[in-house]
């Protein structure tokens, strides 16, 4: 089994650093660049099986557009879709600046699973457990073992998705959210999972969105 994890490109809510859980937001202009490049300098050398989405607009047409339009089954997993933001979805680092909430909300980025989660919203550790199932029952499926399968999802999911699979779980950020478009690959054989590929990206480096994904100052 062969399998790649890629993020959805970018959206408006990327580029304005607003906070983006279920809520659907499609790709913008840039984003379906960083997809359709992707699929261009790397994903058409390959054959595809089968994709797996989250089923937020986003990643359903990451996928579309990573695999040049193909005639692929697809399944909708809702178990990949991005940590429940709650009622924080759509918040700026203004508005949790004028909240009071910077700190609880920082430990998202500082503290992962400590981080409490949102009114309404998920905890990281939530997102890792539906996230593993869903692996675990892909790396067991019969069905899929000579496959090669594309994974859409989202930043912090991904993350979780292969939480359970890094050499160092406790390091759940693994170095940064993975950019938009990044793709990981990795091999299953006898049930073994074995990385071979992270974090890449496929498309030119200055379009590259600068880095939201750091703390947000406070007073105190």
């Amino acid at each position: 089994m062969r399998l790649y994890f890629i993020r959805h490109g970018e959206t408006d809510w990327n580029d304005q650093k607003k906070l983006q859980g279920w809520h659907d937001v499609p790709l913008n202009e840039k984003g379906i660049i960083l997809a359709e490049q992707t699929y261009e300098n790397k994903l058409k050398e390959i054959s595809f099986d089968l994709v797996i989405t989250s089923p937020l607009k986003r990643t359903i047409e990451t996928a579309r557009l990573a695999t040049g339009g193909a005639d692929i089954p697809y399944i909708m997993e809702p178990r990949i879709m991005e940590i429940n933001w709650g009622e924080w979805d759509g918040w700026t680092r203004e508005q949790f600046r004028e909240s009071h909430q910077a700190a609880k909300f920082n430990l998202f980025y500082t503290d992962p699973f400590q981080y409490p989660g949102a009114p309404g919203g998920e905890t990281v550790r939530q997102v890792c457990e539906r996230t593993k199932d869903f692996l675990q029952e892909l790396i067991a499926n019969p069905d899929y073992q000579e496959k090669t399968i594309l994974i859409s999802s989202h930043g912090c999911a991904t993350r979780a998705i292969l939480n359970s699979v890094y050499d160092d779980p406790a390091d759940f950020w693994h170095g940064g959210v993975p950019a938009n478009c990044a793709v990981n690959i990795a091999e299953v054989k006898d049930g073994k999972f074995s990385l071979l590929k992270e974090d890449q990206i496929y498309y030119d480096p200055a379009l590259l969105i600068k880095n939201q994904y750091v703390p947000i100052e406070t007073d105190c």
